[in-house]
């Protein structure tokens, strides 16, 4: 039998069991003491910076998931399981929560409050992605939201819920926001998990799942989506064949779209996103299930776009920013991705730099801050032009790469 097949109950148990055990597997949690981790600088060796100085920014957060900048200094921190929107002020978290947020959904691992971002002509114009609790014929049930407030002061108010997506979130997604230079914002939905029997989700044209999205800043499709017409998919959808997605940034030259994505076991990716496009997934991948089997026969196919980067074995490859600052200039144009873990190992979360050539082709890869092991979900570029990366841990911090002040 298969598992979508029992009751709404039975079918919440199962998931519940399946998704602790492969949490354990797949990400347990580090046994490092992060609290004296974070509590002073650590310098670090690069290959073509030199010495790089990481500096805890701010500490003492709840499994960050996700950051944004506001021109007034601040910054914005979504911590997953608590629900919670924290306000970084001058370096320093403030002790209160923001006020008004939507209720999440948080009892299970991946679920709960994820994605921040801010509206390009109004930062004080919030947008939240998260796992929404439901009720199916009687039953409780999650399924993936966005919502929208207005930031006064400490709290959010005329907070709206401007999408929900359709289909149920049984596999937990992760669900990822960034707004494109045309205004319209993006939002990946993953939760397309084999091991869950939900990898069809990522080519079923009747739910949100394994696929990303464009829509207006109330929620609306895009009036230019590619399937609006056609009505082959969603009309909300922009690209379909995904597993979950978890990283975009724009690239700094071509303007391409590059969004990271998650396999089992092997076989993660960085695509460059077309409208319209299928990714492949499940039908068409370079992974391997977390058992140990192949996902498919299939790493090519004539309709189906190839990954720009690939990643064996896994890195669970989350955030991700093109780096365009002066504060390190040698690692201009280079893509820094945060990584949950390597090889399905846990204390192996890292940053990885990745560097191109003239023509725009990879050319080498460094594994930055491996020794410190966090789990990295958000890379950013901040808007005083240093880099920032989110680790994600119970005491979780934001770090900022820096050049050591020379000493007088």
């Amino acid at each position: 039998m298969s598992i979508k097949a029992l009751d709404p109950a039975g079918f919440r148990i199962i998931v519940t069991l399946l998704i602790a055990m492969v949490s354990l597997a797949v990400y347990g949690q580090s046994e490092t003491d992060f609290e004296s981790e974070f509590a002073q600088p650590r310098l670090i060796h690069t290959a073509d910076a030199g010495e790089i100085l990481v500096v805890p920014f701010a500490q003492g957060l709840a499994n960050p998931f996700d950051l944004a900048f506001r021109a007034n200094g601040d910054i914005l921190v979504t911590e997953r399981y608590t629900g919670q929107l924290r306000i970084i002020r001058e370096g320093v978290l403030l002790p209160s929560a923001v006020s008004g947020v939507p209720d999440v959904y948080s009892e299970v691992f991946r679920a709960g409050l994820m994605s921040v971002a801010l509206h390009p002509d109004n930062d004080a114009l919030v947008f939240l992605s998260y796992t929404k609790p439901i009720e199916v014929d009687g039953e409780p049930e999650q399924t993936v939201a966005l919502a929208r407030g207005t930031l006064d002061g400490d709290q959010l108010i005329n907070v709206e819920e401007i999408f929900v997506a359709e289909g149920l979130d049984r596999g937990i997604a992760a669900a990822k926001l960034l707004f494109a230079p045309d205004g319209h914002l993006l939002m990946s939905i993953g939760g397309a998990y084999m091991y869950m029997g939900l990898g069809d989700y990522a080519q079923d044209p009747s739910v949100h799942y394994g696929k990303l999205l464009r829509l207006d800043s109330n929620g609306a499709p895009a009036a230019d989506n590619p399937f609006l017409e056609s009505g082959e998919f969603l009309p909300e959808v922009y690209s379909v064949g995904h597993r979950n997605q978890i990283g975009m940034d724009f690239h700094p030259q071509t303007g391409e779209l590059w969004a990271s994505e998650n396999g089992p076991q092997g076989g993660d990716e960085v695509n460059i996103i077309r409208p319209g496009a299928n990714y492949g997934w499940p039908g068409v991948s370079y992974s391997r299930q977390y058992r140990g089997d192949w996902v498919s026969d299939r790493q090519w196919q004539s309709d189906v776009v190839q990954p720009e980067i690939l990643w064996w074995p896994s890195i669970a490859p989350a955030g991700l920013a093109f780096y365009t600052g002066d504060k390190i200039e040698s690692w201009q144009g280079d893509l820094f991705v945060g990584a949950m873990l390597q090889g399905r190992i846990p204390g192996t979360g890292h940053v990885e730099r990745i560097v191109f050539n003239s023509r725009g082709q990879e050319i080498r890869r460094e594994s930055l801050l491996r020794d410190l092991g966090a789990r990295i979900t958000a890379v950013k570029q901040g808007p005083d032009g240093y880099l920032y990366a989110l680790a994600d841990e119970e005491y979780g911090a934001i770090l900022r790469f820096e050049r050591p002040q020379a000493q007088p």
